[in-house]
Formats: C-alpha cells, sequence, structure tokens
C-alpha cells in the first residue's frame, strides 16, 4: 500500500470541486470536517458564530472559501448567504452542543438547536442549488431508558435535559421537512433534495477545547499541573475518535449526491460494544499515555441529571452503508492524548498526521469509501 494519501479519490471523488456549505465549521467536530473537505478538493463555505477563543481551525491555517460569521438564528442573513454561496450539499452541525449549559440557557439551547435547525432547512429550501442535506443531531436524541442494549433509528425521540430534548425536537424537525417539502416519492418531480439525519456518540479527539467535556477539561488541567475533578466516573458512554462520525457523514453525504434516496433517513454512527466504557476507564486509559494525568472524584449532591448509560445500535449503518468504526477504544484513546500531549509540550498541531493514518488504516480495511468506484 502506497504511503501517501489520494485523498481527491476517496467517496468516490464525490466531493472535488463540489461547493459545500458547513455550519458550525469552528466547532470541535465542523473544524475536522472541514479540513477534510479542503483536503478532498472541495469548496467549502462555513458559517458560524464568532469564536474569539483558540480553536482548531484557526490553528490549522485552513483556507476555506470563505468563513461568514452569523447566527442560525437569523433567518434572513442565513438565507442570504445561502444565495450568494449556492452550495450543493449543505452539513449541518452549528449547535449548543452541552448538556449542563443547557440547565442555565434552557431557552437558547432549544432556539439554536430547534429553531435553528429549521431556519437551515429552510434555508436550504430556498436555495435552488442544493442536492442534499445532512443533518447532524446527537445520539440524545432518543428517549433514553437507561437501557443496556443500544438505540436504534426507529426508537422513540425524547430528552431529559434541555440539551437532549432539543436534539430530539430538531430530529423531528427534519422529519417535517423531510415529509412536507422533499417527500421521497415526489423527489426528482416537484424537487431534487435528499435529506438525511446523523447520530452519533461521545466523540473525542484533538482539538477541542470545549468547556465542561472530559478529554478537553482532563488536558486543560494536565498542562497547567493541576487536577481534574470527575463528576460521573461511572457513566458509560460510546466513545470514538472525531474521525470515525464524519466518515459516515461523508459516506452519507456521497450516497445522497448521487441520487440514492434509500439513504435520506436517519443514521447511528458509533463505535463498538466494547467502546462503550466508563468515564473512569477513560481517564485510567489516558494515564499511560500522559502519566501527568491526575483526576479527583468530585460527588455534588446537587448535581443535574445525566444520563449513566448510553448506547447507539449501528447495524442499519454496517449492513446497509457498509461503514464501520477504524480504530478501536485503546488506538482512540492513544490518538487524542498524543495531540494534546504533542500539542502542549512541542507547539505541534497532529492533525494532517492523524487524519492521514486514519484513512491509511480505513484503506487497509477496505472500507468502501477508500475504494475507487
Amino acid at each position: 500500500m502506497e504511503n501517501v494519501v489520494n485523498f481527491e479519490q476517496l467517496f468516490g471523488g464525490i466531493y472535488r470541486n463540489k461547493t459545500i456549505l458547513l455550519t458550525g465549521h469552528t466547532g470541535f467536530k465542523g473544524s475536522w470536517l472541514a479540513y477534510w473537505l479542503t483536503k478532498m478538493g472541495a469548496k467549502v463555505y462555513g458559517y458560524a458564530l464568532d469564536n474569539n477563543e483558540l480553536h482548531h481551525l484557526q490553528l490549522l491555517n485552513n483556507t476555506l472559501e470563505h468563513s461568514e460569521i452569523g447566527d442560525i438564528r437569523d433567518l434572513k442573513h442565513l438565507t442570504d448567504y445561502f444565495q450568494k454561496v449556492q452550495p450543493e450539499i449543505v452539513f449541518h452541525l452549528a449547535a449548543q452542543a452541552l448538556v449542563r449549559p443547557s440547565y442555565t440557557h434552557p431557552v437558547d439551547t432549544f432556539s439554536t438547536n430547534v429553531i435553528g435547525t429549521a431556519n437551515v432547512l429552510e434555508a436550504c429550501r430556498l436555495t435552488n442549488s442544493v442536492r442534499a442535506i445532512v443533518n447532524v443531531t446527537s445520539d440524545k436524541c432518543y428517549d433514553n431508558r437507561e437501557w443496556i442494549w443500544g438505540y436504534r433509528e426507529t426508537d422513540p425521540m425524547g430528552g431529559y435535559d434541555p440539551y437532549s430534548a432539543s436534539k430530539g425536537a430538531a430530529e423531528l424537525v427534519a422529519s417535517s421537512y423531510r415529509n412536507s417539502f422533499f417527500n421521497l416519492k415526489e423527489y426528482g418531480k416537484k424537487h431534487k433534495v435528499l435529506l438525511a439525519s446523523a447520530r452519533a456518540g461521545n466523540v473525542i479527539g484533538g482539538g477541542d477545547w470545549g468547556i465542561d467535556r472530559l478529554i478537553p477539561d482532563m488536558v486543560k488541567a494536565t498542562a497547567q499541573n493541576e487536577t481534574v475533578q470527575i463528576r460521573n466516573p461511572k457513566a458509560t458512554r460510546p466513545w470514538q475518535h472525531v474521525l470515525e462520525p464524519l466518515s459516515g457523514y461523508l459516506t452519507l453525504g456521497w450516497k445522497l449526491l448521487n441520487n440514492q434516496i434509500e439513504y435520506a433517513d436517519g443514521w447511528n454512527f458509533g463505535p463498538e460494544i466494547k467502546s462503550n466504557v466508563t468515564v473512569g476507564e477513560v481517564l485510567e486509559e489516558s494515564q499511560k499515555y500522559w502519566k501527568d494525568i491526575k483526576f479527583n472524584i468530585q460527588t455534588n449532591p446537587d448535581e443535574h441529571h445525566e444520563a449513566h448509560l448510553l448506547m447507539l445500535d449501528c447495524s442499519k449503518a454496517n449492513k446497509i452503508m457498509k461503514w464501520k468504526g477504524v480504530w478501536e477504544f485503546e488506538k482512540t484513546i492513544e490518538k487524542t492524548v498524543n495531540w494534546y500531549k504533542i500539542y502542549y509540550q512541542n507547539k505541534q498541531i497532529n492533525t494532517e498526521q492523524d487524519l492521514n493514518d486514519y484513512v491509511k488504516d480505513a484503506a487497509q480495511a477496505q472500507l468502501i469509501w477508500t475504494q475507487q468506484i
């Protein structure tokens, strides 16, 4: 196998020279997706709130076609930008993405994640160039019963906390737009848009400095020689590297752009069951790669409710889309911790190397999106 990755041939070469609008491009997942898309020769336009703090895309000096500062709740500004860009495919990732802040700012959370999603879909409806939409929500969109088995795409939407409820509601908005305006029975007759939703588990990797998140809290404390305070060491999550769900989103976009209407639906992208481990296990595994990591269990009886057990059933994506993950739990932790260790100790960005390694490993596993078609 060659050591040089030909990015432009990935996903059947579908993204080369495509005009793409990405909401939330300055966020954690958005920055990795923007970087990957530009590596594949896409013309990427971003729309996101102003981010004055350190963020991943800024460190990459990544050259997007244009980065627009705006709020997805501002329908006119958003629609005007869509009209200007004329994108062929839209990846919608902009969101208020955290559980605990949703308790402090519930209305902002609902307005951003529900009305904001409706605005993005409306802007798509009003823009003739749009052919495909990948609406990104969360594994927390499901009505979580703390079951020991994974949630399937047909399970009911729900949400205990405002964040989770907002993601469930965003899924209902997407379903309504699909039925009302992008109906599959009318595809190719009254419209030419395919809309899909993507739901992923707990995503980790380099370049995340979000507040109140396990890995960012851990590495920031370690870099300052401090002890990180941990709330729920026994909480179990489906941990996966950021590149895993992104490969799912990109596969989904590839299918939609190829006019495959059966993919205009909801999809789970999560790790295998052995990657569903506790917060405590994540910390212990992380210490293998950065010995300076120290943590302390913090108990607070007044703490807001957070789910303790959450898993996804990804059989649909595995069987129908032929999608599956590349890196197991140990590799995910190694790559994530080493990214931050290299950054804090050497001031170097390991993003390109991680992406190259990921694509090479995917090609070695003969995953469908790496094959020349």
